[in-house]
């Protein structure tokens, strides 16, 4: 007798794009969707975000693939800041942006008004955290919201069970100190408004702790005596242990953080996590996490990994201080523009410094991964050289096994 296998919905990849490149990239290795940011109303001023052009490239692009674009308009708005938007929202609309994200209850008006027929999902700028709120928005015609990063795992569940809206969480990269992101840090630190886009990170800047009894100014110190400068900063968020809780609990969107990473991490945690959520959805029952998705998220990890506040309230494991406990090990120095089957010769396009001597790791989509050692390298005009000092420059060289274009290279530091 077979035992019939538990169908389950399987659960949307959202992977960051900063630039046409990392949405390409994004979905090559497996997001089934991007959000990407436009010139205006978005909170990454210093992203790659896109010109109408670009968009209408990328969303042609995506639904090639059968993918979405979706448009991060989540700024807080001061008074004039609105101008223009209902224009930039029909423009979206003709371009084909799948939805916008918005959190300004005046911007998703001016969307609802000016521009009906394109989707609006709530930006988690808007910390949402019950599901009286997602009902509301629901009730405003909104079609998804993206759950504040304080909601625990016991709450989204409950947030599940008493509303049908679509929702979104994310699961990996990184986390804001201040409640939803919502920071004046960085307005009263460096006058960069980061609810407008100009935030500076003053979070991630390194500080020194002083005590001052009595009007005498005394550094602080460790247990052992170390003078230890601290910030004011969380780890990142990586949920590659926790996708079964995820699906379960009916999330209908995984998002990945990190418009301004590069294409290594967007490739790699994007090929990570659609392995994962393919592996748990197509046989639940059977499902362990590997430890190769665990040791591939941490190759481009640049701080230590925590769970946020899915589980448990984050101690001060959960923040950086001190020392680096784990400190990144690989570096991305390639990718893979041709490929020729006969002469088992790959064009690179360097991306930082190697040389022939080098271990190098291939890896590409659908979690391809190989290792070799650069035997050769031919320059441009096939000249025979030792090493690729210079950024993005084409060279050629022979690999041990087929590599397809988009395939990346990395290397230990």
């Amino acid at each position: 007798m077979t035992i019939e296998k538990r169908k389950l919905k399987k659960p949307e990849v959202l992977a960051p794009a900063g630039t046409l490149e990392k949405l390409k990239t994004a979905i090559h290795y497996g997001a089934d969707a991007v959000y990407i940011g436009g010139n205006a109303y978005g909170l990454r001023s210093r992203a790659g975000n896109f010109s109408y052009e670009e968009m209408a490239e990328g969303v042609a692009y995506a639904k090639e693939h059968q993918a979405k674009v979706y448009v991060a308009a989540n700024m807080v708005t001061h008074e004039g800041d609105a101008k223009g938007a209902g224009e930039f929202f029909r423009e979206l609309r003709t371009i084909g942006i799948s939805a916008v994200i918005v959190s300004d209850p005046a911007l998703i008006e001016i969307c609802a008004t000016e521009a009906p027929g394109l989707p609006i999902h709530l930006s988690t700028q808007a910390s949402a955290t019950n599901y009286e709120t997602l009902e509301f928005w629901k009730e405003e015609g909104l079609e998804r919201v993206v759950l504040a990063r304080e909601v625990s795992m016991a709450e989204v569940a409950e947030i599940r069970k008493n509303t049908s809206i679509e929702i979104e969480a994310f699961i990996h990269g990184a986390m804001c100190i201040s409640y939803s992101g919502r920071c004046t840090l960085s307005n009263h630190m460096s006058f960069r408004d980061a609810n407008r886009g100009g935030c500076s990170q003053s979070c991630r800047w390194k500080y020194e702790l002083y005590d001052m009894p009595f009007g005498t100014e005394r550094k602080t110190f460790t247990d052992q005596g170390i003078e230890e400068p601290f910030s004011m900063s969380a780890v990142d968020m990586s949920m590659i242990e926790h996708i079964p809780d995820l699906v379960e609990n009916g999330v209908d969107s995984l998002k990945i953080e990190g418009r301004m990473k590069s294409i290594h991490y967007v490739s790699t945690v994007s090929n990570v996590y659609r392995a994962a959520i393919d592996s748990y959805v197509e046989d639940p029952e059977n499902y362990v996490c590997k430890q190769e998705w665990i040791d591939e998220l941490w190759k481009v990890a640049q701080r230590e990994l925590a769970t946020g506040f899915y589980y448990q309230k984050p101690s001060e494991e959960e923040q950086l201080f001190g020392p680096r406990r784990k400190i990144p090990v690989y570096q991305f120095v390639g990718e893979v523009m041709a490929y020729n089957e006969e002469t088992k010769i790959a064009t690179i396009r360097q991306r930082n410094h190697f040389r022939v001597g080098d271990e190098v790791e291939f890896y590409g989509p659908g979690f391809h991964h190989f290792h070799q050692k650069v035997e050769a390298m031919w320059d441009e005009e096939g000249e025979p050289i030792d090493r690729a000092p210079n950024p993005m420059m084409l060279l050629t060289m022979p690999v041990s096994q087929p590599v397809a274009i988009g395939d990346m290279i990395r290397k230990k530091k």
